[in-house]
This record gives structure tokens, C-alpha cells and sequence, in this order.
């Protein structure tokens, strides 16, 4: 079909996608067509999968589990008409549930989009799936294969459950999922497209590498792709900073704060315009004896040790063993007012060993003094749940006319960009052929903290309406898209399937600010805006017009 360029009208024509012409024949027996009962799906369902629910949801109405659903207890608002599905999948010791968002059949846009979910979390993400049915897709999340906040004891001595988190359920989900949708639409799916961030871009990244045709699109973003080597680097991270009697450690939030402020005042100006955001983190080196204890000059209510100075360069130095094995890459310069989530949060003495402790080794008195290199070989060698999403070579995806944008925050405290970048770089040597701008495009996204925002008074541009940004815009929000700008020029999904379904590359999406949209705060004007240009471009400075206007910027 032909794209219109006007954005309301593009909007609007993907939610009528020539229904007649794809319409197929109602199902014999008791599945009907569009009818939100659970009796509509089970004639698709194979052995050992069952409906737990099929709701009607009305226009404006909420869906979701509550409490009950630990990993995500918050109910999505505001939703459109639609059917909302659970399914369970039972196989052996293993099962895992997934849930459905199903759009009025006069609303369908014949397609179907899967959603990632974050780190280690279980249960269904039917807040971050919410966008989905407001474009008018068919929209589905999977629970992992169990229920469960940031605990991860549920691994323990348990193959088949680590399974299910690593691909298995997703795949299974998907699949099933979309033969659900075009049973209950009674047509087949036009497209279907996937949208994750960190574990869910890793998740995205492992179907088309294990299965090319799941998707003809996929928007990725900080995907944590090589589990075994980022959750010993995790583990190695925290041996750098404990005990926390030791002078080394960093104790404090205000020392993260310290240190972010010293290195925007010393990077900020590198790319040659002071706008408060670290542009090319890789051209700066920051010097942190100004902010060294004992120094002259130095506050020294307010400053860093040596130690913990000699700490911060590890954490932003990429981490070989001692065989010269890269096990994760650093942190870039500027994320580091989020190391506190790494680093603060929880009991510091047992930080983040429950990889090892129900992972890698099953044994439950596994503790941080164990950690040696040795614990990445042994991850890479058990790979437990077979996550990591490490075959770059995606020649049959690329065949297949699949297209994949992969973003990434340079201010991410949480994934190495550098990681993002390593991913990309690994997959153009893997698949050949020179250029890859064919069917896989990296845009790194300055100022941009993990999946989304920007530290607080910096204000960089970051909005691309991506996995879970949207649920974080006040609720005068529309739900969907950008507020004001929904067309594929600031939207990244809209501009995914502009070029996979027109063919239209994505050269660049225009990233926005708004002035305040955190707390009690709705205010949506817009602060700033500036183009993100696919690696190895960035946006450039005209010098002359306005900097915080998108058209003062190109790629360059």
C-alpha cells in the first residue's frame, strides 16, 4: 500500500489495511469470529495450552493482574475496545502464559506486534503492551514462564524454567500467538513486528536469530544480547566496590552525582556546542583530579578517593580476564548517574550473585569472595536457558526481507552502548557483504539513560516512542505515538513499518524533550527536539539556527 506523508493521515491509513481483500471465511463449529469468549479459541490451541481468560475490555476501560502479577503489578488505563486473552502452555515440567490485547475487528490494522519484557521480571507486561492496540495492532506479551519481582530463585536447579526465560517462551507465545490473532480476526496477519528494550531487546534479537521469520520488523533497544558475559561482569562490578568498608566503595548517591557532573562539565563541549549533553563520550577524557580527595582545591566534604577513582575507570574501561577475553564491555561516560541501581540497591555484601548462586552453579552459599574469571568461562559453558543472542549471522532474517533498528542511550548506566555498538559490528562482519544500511540500522541516541529518559536538568532529546517510553508520559498522553508529532519522522515504530512495508530506509528519527513530564508534572511542550542518525552518522550543528529545533541538525 502507499504511505501517505501527512501524519494523521499515515496514522490512520494503517488501521485500514484492505480488510476485504484478506478476509477469509468464518470457522466452522464454535469458534466465531471477533467474539471475546474463550470458546473462540480453544479449536486453535494445541495439546497442552488452555484459555485462562478472554475479557471484553470497553472503550477507556483498564486490564491487567494487579499484585498478583509481581513482576508487573500495575494495570494498563485508557485502552480502546478490545479483547484481552490469556493462554497457559504447559509442556513437562515447564509452562508459561501469555496475554493478548485484540482490537474490535473494524479497528485491527492486520498486524501484530510482540513486546519484550525487563531483566529477570515474570508476568505478562500488560502496561507496556497498552500502546500497541491504540496504533491498532494485536499485541502480545509473555510472561517469561514464571512470576516473579527482581528474585531469581526461581532458576534454581531448573532447566526447563531457564529455558522459558531465554527464548523459549517467547517463541512458543509468538507463534501461538499469531495463529490465535488470525483465528479470531478470521484473515491472516499483513506484518508482524516486535518492540523490546534490554532484556526484551535481547529477547527480540534471539527470535530472529533462531527464528528469521517471525517478524518483518524489529525495533531493539540496550539489548542485554551476551547474558553470560554482562551478568559476570555484574558480579565482577560488585567485588570492585565491596566491601562496603572499603575506601574504595562507592557508598553514597552524591558520589554518582559528583562524578556525572564532572564529566558533563568536561565532555559536554567536545562535539563543539555546550547544550548540556555529552554527544561523542568516545572523544573525551575526563579528568578526575579535580575531584580527588586530598587534591588542592577540593572540597573535600564532596569528593572521590583514589581508590574510588581507579574504581570508576574499570567500571568505564572494558572488562578482559586475565586470557585477554572480553567479558562485557565498560560503560560509556555519562550514565553515571545510574550506577547506583548496580551498586546501591539491595544488600551490598550479596550484590548481584544470584546469577551464580541459581544459575551457573545451583549452589545457594555461592558468595561475591568466589568471583574469578573463572566464573565467565564457566556461564559461557553452562549458558544457562541458552539467552545469550549471540549467532550474528542474520543472513536468513535479511533474506527474508526483515528489517531491524537497534537504538541505544550514550548516558546508559545500566548496558554498555559500547555493547550495542560491539552487536552491530559483529553482525556486518557476520553476514557479509559490506553494508548492511540494507536491512539493519544503529542509532545511538546521546543523553538517553537505559531504554529511556535523560539525567535530571539535561533534558536531551530521548522520546522515540519505543518499548515502555510511552507508559511513562502523563496521562493527558494520547496513549500511542508522539504527542503532536505522530508520523514516522519522530515515531520509531511508525518509521519501521514505513520501511519495511514501503520501503521508505530510516535515515534518521527526530528525538524529543519535553519540558517536565515526571511526578506530579503533565507539562507536554516541547523542550527540545534533534535528529538521531544511523551509526556511524551523528547529527550536526548548522551553527547558526536554533539548537534545540530538529531542522537546525543534520546527519553527517
Amino acid at each position: 500500500m502507499a504511505f501517505i506523508s501527512l501524519p494523521v493521515l499515515w496514522v490512520a491509513s494503517i488501521l485500514v489495511l484492505q480488510h476485504a481483500s484478506t478476509a477469509r471465511s468464518q470457522p466452522s463449529g464454535s469458534q466465531q469470529v471477533g467474539v471475546c469468549r474463550a470458546s473462540t479459541f480453544t479449536a486453535t490451541l494445541p495439546q497442552g495450552a488452555s484459555v485462562e481468560l478472554a475479557y471484553p475490555v470497553p472503550g477507556g476501560g483498564s486490564f491487567g493482574e494487579g499484585p498478583s502479577n509481581l513482576g508487573y503489578p500495575l494495570n494498563a488505563t485508557n485502552l480502546p475496545e478490545l479483547c484481552a486473552v490469556i493462554i497457559r502452555v504447559t509442556s513437562g515440567t515447564s509452562s508459561y502464559r501469555f496475554g493478548l490485547y485484540l482490537p474490535t475487528t473494524s479497528n485491527w490494522n492486520s498486524r501484530f506486534l510482540a513486546t519484550g519484557n525487563g531483566g529477570f521480571l515474570g508476568g505478562i507486561d500488560w502496561v507496556d503492551m497498552a500502546p500497541g492496540p491504540h496504533y491498532g495492532f494485536a499485541t502480545l506479551s509473555t510472561d517469561t514462564g514464571h512470576n516473579s519481582a527482581s528474585d531469581q530463585s526461581w532458576a534454581y536447579k531448573d532447566a526447563e524454567a531457564q529455558k522459558d526465560w531465554g527464548y523459549r517462551a517467547m517463541h512458543g507465545s509468538v507463534d501461538l500467538g499469531k495463529r490465535l490473532t488470525a483465528a479470531y480476526y478470521g484473515r491472516d496477519i499483513a506484518y508482524s513486528y516486535y518492540s523490546g528494550c534490554s532484556t526484551g531487546g535481547r529477547q527480540g534479537l534471539k527470535e530472529i536469530q533462531i527464528s528469521p521469520d517471525s517478524f518483518n520488523g524489529v525495533l531493539v533497544g540496550a539489548p542485554a544480547w551476551p547474558t553470560t558475559g554482562l551478568m559476570s561482569w555484574l558480579t565482577a562490578l560488585g567485588t570492585w566496590n565491596l566491601p562496603a568498608s572499603d575506601p574504595k566503595a562507592f557508598t553514597t548517591t552524591s558520589q554518582y552525582g559528583l562524578l556525572a557532573s564532572t564529566v558533563l562539565s568536561q565532555c559536554d563541549k567536545v562535539d563543539g556546542l555546550a547544550d548540556n549533553i555529552v554527544s561523542t563520550p568516545e572523544a573525551c577524557k575526563p579528568d578526575l583530579s579535580v575531584i580527588q580527595c586530598g587534591k588542592r582545591g577540593v572540597d573535600a566534604q564532596n569528593c572521590l578517593t583514589q581508590q574510588q577513582i581507579q574504581t570508576a575507570q574499570k567500571v568505564w574501561n572494558d572488562y578482559y580476564t586475565s586470557k585477554g577475553d572480553l567479558v562485557y564491555n565498560g560503560l560509556e561516560l555519562s550514565g553515571e548517574s545510574q550506577w547506583d541501581v548496580y551498586t546501591l540497591y539491595g544488600n551490598t555484601e550479596n550484590f548481584d550473585t544470584q546469577w551464580e548462586k541459581y544459575w551457573v552453579y545451583s549452589d545457594k552459599s555461592w558468595g561475591w569472595r568466589q568471583y574469578s574469571d573463572n566464573v565467565f568461562y564457566d556461564s559461557v559453558k553452562a549458558n544457562p536457558g541458552n539467552a545469550t543472542a549471540d549467532h550474528f549471522d542474520i543472513s536468513a532474517f535479511r533474506r527474508a526481507g526483515g528489517k531491524l533498528i537497534l537504538y541505544q542511550g550514550l548516558a546508559d548506566g545500566l548496558i554498555s552502548a559500547r555493547s550495542s555498538l560491539h552487536y552491530y559490528n559483529e553482525t556486518a562482519k557476520a553476514v557479509g557483504g559490506g553494508s548492511v544500511d540494507d536491512f539493519f540500522r544503529f542509532f545511538q541516541i546521546p543523553g538517553m539513560q537505559h531504554c529511556l529518559g535523560t539525567p535530571a536538568g539535561v533534558k536531551a532529546p530521548w522520546y522515540i516512542a519505543s518499548w515502555s517510553q510511552q507508559a511513562k508520559l502523563p496521562s493527558t498522553a494520547p496513549g500511542y505515538s508522539v504527542p503532536g508529532f505522530q508520523d514516522p519522522e519522530h515515531d520509531a515504530l511508525l518509521a519501521l513499518m514505513r520501511w519495511t512495508e514501503n520501503g521508505t530506509a530510516v535515515d534518521s528519527i527526530i528525538a524529543t524533550a519535553w519540558n517536565d513530564v515526571s511526578g506530579g508534572n503533565q507539562d507536554l511542550t516541547v523542550y527540545r527536539q534533534r535528529p538521531i542518525c544511523p551509526y556511524p552518522k551523528k547529527a550536526t550543528y548548522d551553527g547558526e539556527g536554533d539548537p534545540d529545533s530538529a531542522s537546525s541538525w543534520a546527519c553527517a
